[in-house]
Formats: structure tokens, sequence, C-alpha cells
């Protein structure tokens, strides 16, 4: 495979020869040389969101031969999503970590604090690069999520969800913007009503419609902009789970919601005049596709077993796809970005020998060229093989999962490492994995299990998970490792697990709840103390506390921090119930699970006279988004389970 990536202002091209041994941890622990991609509207050039492994940038390329015509340099600031409104602007939304700070205009972000995001216009025929939404009076600098956008009359436009303040000291108000890219020219459509939550407009730009949501009264209301005003379409409760706005519909003039209808997620076309929700387009779908140009909804995509399935509404460009996909069986395809015609797509293809890389699509041309590697530093022998499983959890549910196997090896009595999921309402997914990967390289079989309260496969398998930390979440982790046991898979005795995040709580619970299973723990950010946890985030959550309230109740099955419930299920409760070693390792920084979980586990073991350990890392946060992140928590982790659980 070919590939390009970028490093102190210019483009290399780099061929790695394959090793005889693993590859070192470094190369897993690499940032992806390729992070995303995006192609103009008129097909004539691509950016691509690129790193050397530790820095961002992105480069301007020719579609044709991948000659570099400009390099974006970002440093280590990381970079969100690319974007391109026609064939002339970038619209770039990069992620920042800040305080706001008022500059007598707008509402600027300073060092520390949480992380925002800042949005950037990079013209490419004037080769400027300028930061948007921070010259509009008594508004912040942020926007909320990756923007519509429109090219209206030929005029390329963004529409940014952000914040201002109309009294001036008062409280903020969910605003859209309209943004003119051709003349760096930023105007307020709206704001918000109380409380609301997003804003939509038309294939004009618009003002289209509206939803707020009490957290309190738990009322969620859509709102549909007519001639007169505001008129209410919707009201529901709803205590947790509400509709959500998510733009245009397949015709470009109606409303995309999601909704929870038996039990399941569903994405609804609306008519701005319509009294009542429309007919369900879809269940279970994931993500939505817009035209950048019109923001009309071209396609969803769901989860069909192991793959990526794609409905397409314009017939014509599922036939587009439908060739796009034939071109490469037994392989998962991720759409990316299309001209506006659809007739040169990008993909990223996800080879189950060859791991992920990015192409370039052209049926008019009839041919497909490769754009580059996601991880340019690993080559096939690095890349161990994954496979799908599916198992019965001791009271029956059936649960999926992922299995990846070391290179080289029979799948026999192999060491293995339990990988829970972040979340827990995320889930696994197949494809390459970096930190499945990593552990595999070093000679142990890795599992991935969507427990129940995983998301993404059904509301049925999440609400399973309600109550259950701790619990029958923990317990199917432990029913994987006996199924794989039974099949003589892997070896009983020789089992760990890792985890970050709420894995990372897994795994404290593999160590002081869930007995005879694991031979060590390492936790990575994860919560110790569930009743700090939950004081913490409501008192985070200011006026919308109940509804965080709400939420842990649900998943923790305990009613608020007095319930002693919680104490039942809190690691650093049961420190002295440990039957194994614990390895913690936690970023200082860290503002999503504060550095002080980790803090009173290992106080916590150590009184109880427990082997543990702690690395803190400093100058990181939770997302392992950095390459010296990576590779610490990599090397420690390695470390930890080579000494106690050895792969050989």
């Amino acid at each position: 495979m070919k590939f390009a990536f970028w490093l102190a202002g210019a483009a290399l091209a780099t061929i790695f020869g394959a090793p005889c041994l693993a590859a070192p941890l470094e190369a897993y622990a690499k940032l992806p040389t390729i992070e995303q991609v995006a192609i103009s509207a008129d097909g004539s050039m691509l950016a691509v969101a690129a790193t050397d492994g530790e820095q961002r940038g992105v480069l301007v390329e020719n579609a044709a031969d991948q000659k570099v015509l400009a390099a974006i340099k970002f440093g280590d600031t990381r970079l969100r999503n690319i974007k391109w409104v026609g064939s002339n602007h970038i619209l770039i939304t990069i992620a920042v970590h800040g305080a706001l700070d008022d500059n007598g205009s707008s509402t600027v972000i300073l060092g520390g604090g949480y992380e925002h995001l800042l949005l950037i216009d990079y013209n490419v025929a004037a080769h400027q690069q300028t930061p948007l939404m921070n010259q509009t009076p008594h508004s912040l600098n942020v926007v909320l999520g990756v923007p519509e956008t429109r090219v209206i009359d030929g005029q390329p436009y963004a529409f940014p969800l952000g914040y201002t303040f109309p009294d001036r000291g008062g409280e903020a108000s969910l605003s859209i913007f309209r943004v003119s890219l051709d003349h760096e020219a930023t105007s307020l459509i709206e704001n918000g009503l109380p409380q609301a939550t997003s804003l939509a407009v038309d294939t004009e730009g618009r003002l289209l419609a509206e939803t707020t949501y009490d957290p309190n009264s738990s009322i969620w209301r859509l709102h549909v902009m007519h001639p007169d005003g505001w008129h209410t379409a919707k009201t529901l409760t709803a205590p947790l789970e509400h509709p959500a706005l998510k733009g245009l519909g397949p015709d470009g003039k109606s409303i995309l919601l999601t909704d929870i209808a038996d039990n399941e997620t569903v994405l609804r076309d609306m008519a701005p005049d319509a009294a009542d929700w429309g007919a369900p387009i879809e269940s279970g779908a994931y993500a939505a596709t817009h035209d950048p140009q019109t923001g009309a909804l071209v396609a969803i995509v769901s989860q069909k077993g192991d793959a990526n399935d794609y409905t397409f509404f314009n017939p014509v460009y599922a036939g587009y796809w439908h060739s796009v996909m034939a071109a490469y069986p037994g392989q998962i395809v991720t759409f990316a970005s299309a001209t506006s015609d659809y007739r040169k797509i990008v993909v990223k293809v996800d080879s189950p020998t060859d791991g992920p890389a990015y192409a370039l699509v052209d049926l008019d041309a009839k041919n497909a060229n490769w754009i580059g590697d996601e991880y340019a530093g690993l080559t096939p022998t690095d890349i161990a093989e994954k496979r799908a499983i599916a198992f019965k959890a001791a009271d029956g549910l059936a649960l999926t999962g992922y299995l990846t196997v070391p290179r080289g090896k029979e799948a026999k009595a192999l060491p293995l490492i339990v990988v829970p999921h972040e979340g827990p309402a995320s889930r696994d997914r197949p494809g390459f994995d970096w930190w499945a990967q990593a552990l595999a390289s070093r000679g142990y079989a890795v599992l991935q299990v969507n427990f129940r309260g995983s998301d993404g496969l059904g509301f049925s398998l999440k609400s399973a998970g309600f109550g259950e930390w701790g619990r029958k979440m923990q317990t199917d982790l432990s029913d994987g490792v006996r199924y794989l046991a039974t099949q003589g898979i892997i070896d009983p005795k020789r089992v760990c697990i890792a985890g970050a995040g709420y894995g990372g709580y897994a795994a404290l619970a593999g160590a002081t709840i869930d007995h005879g299973v694991y031979r060590c723990a390492v936790s990575i950010a994860g919560p110790s103390d569930l009743i700090k946890l939950l004081k913490t985030d409501a008192y985070n959550a200011g006026g919308s506390h109940k509804l965080v309230e709400r939420y842990w109740d649900r998943y923790f099955g305990a009613a608020g921090v007095n319930d002693p419930r919680l104490a039942q299920i809190s690691p650093d409760q049961l420190a002295d119930k440990a039957d194994i070693p614990v390895l913690l390792i936690h970023a200082t920084d860290d503002t999503d699970t504060p550095f002080v979980q980790s803090r009173l586990m290992a106080d916590a073991l150590k009184r109880a006279g427990k082997p543990v350990e702690l690395v803190a890392m400093k100058g990181s946060d939770h997302d392992l988004e950095r390459a010296d992140t990576r590779l610490q928590v990599l090397t420690a982790t390695v470390d930890f389970l080579e000494k106690n659980n050895p792969p050989q």
C-alpha cells in the first residue's frame, strides 16, 4: 500500500520493510498516519488529516497524483473533523483544552480546563488559514460539534452552533450562526429558546427546527419555524433518552430525528408542517451522512453482523456504493467522503490481513488507488487475526465479541487478556484495534466482549445492563473467559484483565468482586469510588444534576449517593477482598475521571496490604490520543502483564 504523511511542513514517503519479529510497541503506540480523508466537491483535491506518529497536520493534495499542494501544521492539537465546503474551502474542527476569558468582543479559550471545539477555515486558493467565531460580539469562540454546511447560490457557508450571552453576564444561550467562508463574515441567526439543545437550518440556510429539554421536568419538545414564528410540533416526557435532531431528511425539506420506539433507536423523517412523527426509516442506525453542499441526508449506516450496512436514499448513489463494495470482498468498507456527483468516493478499507488503509475509487476511470495506510509503521506481519465470537452468559443472554489471536500461534491453551471497552454505553467493533494488536504482538490472546449495557447492538442489550455495574456486566466478561476455556482456546489459569475508563472499573471489579478468574488487573483511568464519582459528576452538571443522578441511578442500580448498594460495587471499598496484583495508570490532568479515583484505590489497597502499583502520567488527560501517552500506557501494561502472567 502507498502512503504519505506530514512532518515539519513537508510530505514524506517511507517504505517499512517487514520485520522478522513483532514490531516494537512504539509502532502500535504511534498515532494513525492518516486519521481522516475528504475529497473536494469537484474531485480535484484531497484533504488528508495526517501525522508523523507524533505531530498532526492537514495535507492538501492533488487527487490525481497526490502531489502535496499545502501543509497546515497543528502540532499535537487534536483534529476532530475535516470537511470540504465546495472545492476551495476546508472546514477543520480542532479540540483544545482551555478555560474561558472575555476579551471584550468574543469570549476566547485560554489554557487548562475542559475540552472545547474550535473551527478553522482553510482557503485553498488564497493559502489562508482563518479561525472562525472569534469576532462575534457577546459569544464564545467555541462550537458544539461539527457544523452543518451549505453551498447557496455558489457561495460556501457554515452554520455552527455556539453560545452567546444576550444579557452580557447572564446565562449563556445556545445559538446558531451563519458564516460566509468566502467573505470571512459571521452573523448570528438566532438565539435558542431557553433550554435549547439543538437548532437546524434548511437547504437555503433559513432556520427550520429547534429542540429543547428540561432535565428537571424531563420534558422534551420539538419546535418548528413557521412564517409567524415557532410552533411546538411534538412534546414528550423523557427521563433519560430523548429524541435528537439530526439535520435534514433525504428530500432536503424534512427533519431527521432519532427516537426510542419499541426499545430501539429509530430514525424518523418528519415534514415541518406535520402534526406528529413521520414513518420510521431505519432501526438501529448509528450514523448518518449528509451532503456537505445541500445538507440533505444521503445515507445511513447500521451494523449487520461484522459489516457496515449502508442505505443510500438516492438509487443511483446506491448503485455506485454497490460497485465500491464489490471491489473489496471480505473487508470492512467505511464511507469517508465523495464528490458532489458521487462518482469519486473515498473509503477506508480494513483488511483482516493488511490492516486499515484509505482508497479513492473513481467510477468513471473504473479504478481505485490507495491514498495511504492508516498505520504506516505496521506491516501485515504485525497484524494478528481478529475473530468474531458468540456465546451465552450464565443467565442465557446471547452475547458477542471478538478474539484476537497472536500470529504464529495455534488457538490452543493461550494466555489471555480480557479488554473491556470504555463507556459502558459503547461497543467493540470488528477491524483493527491498536490496543488489542499491541497485546497480541506480545503473545497474548485478547478477548473483547460486547457485554450487557453495550450500545449500538439494540436497546435490549443496552437495557439489560441497567443496574448491573459490578454485577452481570462483570460476569459477562468472565463468562466469555469460561466459554473460551471450554473450547480449549485459552488456559484459564493464565488470564488477566486490562481496560480504560469503564474498562478500568471492570478491571478493578475483576480484582475485588469477581474472584478466581484473573491473575492480575490493569486499570487505566478507572473509577473506584462510585459515591464520589456520582457526587463529582452531579456537581459539574450544575442545573442538570438531576439528569446526571438519574443516569447513574439507572446504571448503578442505586438510588442516589446515600444508597448503601454503591459501596457494594465500589472497588476501593472492597480493597481488602482483592486477590490479585493491580496496576493503576492515570493521567494527573484527567477531567473525565479525576486522578483521585486511582489515588483512592491505591491507598485502599496499600492499607489492606495488597500488591498495587500506581503510574501517574503528568501532563496528560483521559483520552489516549497522544503517542507518548499511548507508549507509556503500553510499556507499563506489558511489563506488568509479563511479570504476573508470562506469555510463554
